[in-house]
């Protein structure tokens, strides 16, 4: 694994002070609605990042954030959405027209050692109390660059919705039934039974483990055999690469939850083929959602394609 060098010098980039240049906008605020309680990141100094590389890609070999070879590399964010060097981001190969399923089994353990190791890491601050792993893939969920990476935010608190899973004692169905997609070692992949997406796949080992950090060797093994299978079936689906959001949800680094149950979420707002499913007016007011697909004939239709673990 690869450290990143020291930060190189962008001219695009907000000053070292923090701020954004006009003395009264800074570069991070936490807001907090009266009313609701919702945390709002305010992140002025991410409105003027690049959508799209103005040439090459900066996450090839040789490109700005990756100028010597690697197989697996992290390095600072340098648009972060939080202050601090609590975000980051992590590529998961040198080869611009990989997926994640390509790497196979022995190049997402890479990947997955990696997510453990900055997790051990970030964890250990005293200013974080939960890391998240996550990934944006395919311009349709935000992702600005095609190259295969994922981020992670270090955050101060334990956010809303991890929170009420953790509050709520979350764990992986014992028999998901015909929600079943596909199982590897100690892992199990299933459709949940209530998904506010119209592609929803939950991962998770099927004995407790807290977090990355703890799943021991063979574990890994495991996940990262099921990743494989799961994400070629996706990209099957439909019959061609599947936009999607995953993240990992692991145990509060605050000491907090020493009981929590880590998994992993994929979700896509694909319907059907190239079909965006919007989140629309009466979802958003009421955060109640209505889902055209069935759970159960989804997770039939994954469990009748090939997987490639």
């Amino acid at each position: 694994m690869t450290a990143p060098p020291p930060e190189p010098v962008d001219a695009a980039a907000p000053p070292a002070s923090g701020r954004t240049g006009h003395d009264d906008a800074p570069a991070h605020e936490l807001r907090v609605d009266p009313h609701l309680g919702t945390r709002v990141h305010v992140v002025g100094t991410r409105q003027g990042r690049p959508n799209r590389p103005s040439h090459g890609c900066p996450f090839c070999v040789g490109g700005l954030e990756a100028p010597d070879p690697y197989e697996v590399r992290w390095f600072p964010n340098r648009w972060p959405a939080m202050p601090g060097g609590r975000c980051e981001v992590v590529l998961y190969t040198p080869d611009h027209d990989a997926d994640l399923w390509s790497l196979g089994a022995a190049g997402v353990r890479r990947v997955i050692d990696l997510w453990a190791e900055r997790t051990q890491v970030l964890g250990a601050r005293a200013d974080v109390d939960l890391v998240l792993v996550f990934e944006n893939r395919g311009a349709e969920v935000g992702a600005t660059i095609s190259h295969p990476h994922g981020q992670i935010y270090a955050y101060d608190h334990v956010p809303e919705r991890p929170a009420q899973r953790l509050a709520a004692g979350w764990r992986p169905e014992a028999d998901p039934g015909p929600r079943l997609v596909a199982r590897s070692g100690a892992w199990t992949a299933a459709v949940p039974h209530a998904p506010s997406y119209p592609v929803e796949v939950s991962i998770a080992a099927d004995v407790p483990i807290g977090d990355l950090v703890a799943a021991d060797a063979a574990q890994r093994d495991g996940l990262a055999r099921l990743l494989v299978d799961v994400f070629a079936r996706l990209d099957q689906l439909h019959d061609r690469p599947l936009p999607y959001m995953m993240w990992l949800n692991q145990r509060p680094s605050d000491g907090s939850h020493p009981d929590a149950w880590f998994n992993i979420e994929i979700v896509s707002p694909w319907r059907d083929a190239g079909v965006q499913r919007f989140i629309a007016a009466a979802e958003v007011a009421c955060r109640e959602y209505f889902n055209p697909v069935v759970p159960e004939e989804l997770a039939a239709r994954l469990r009748h394609l090939p997987g490639a673990g």
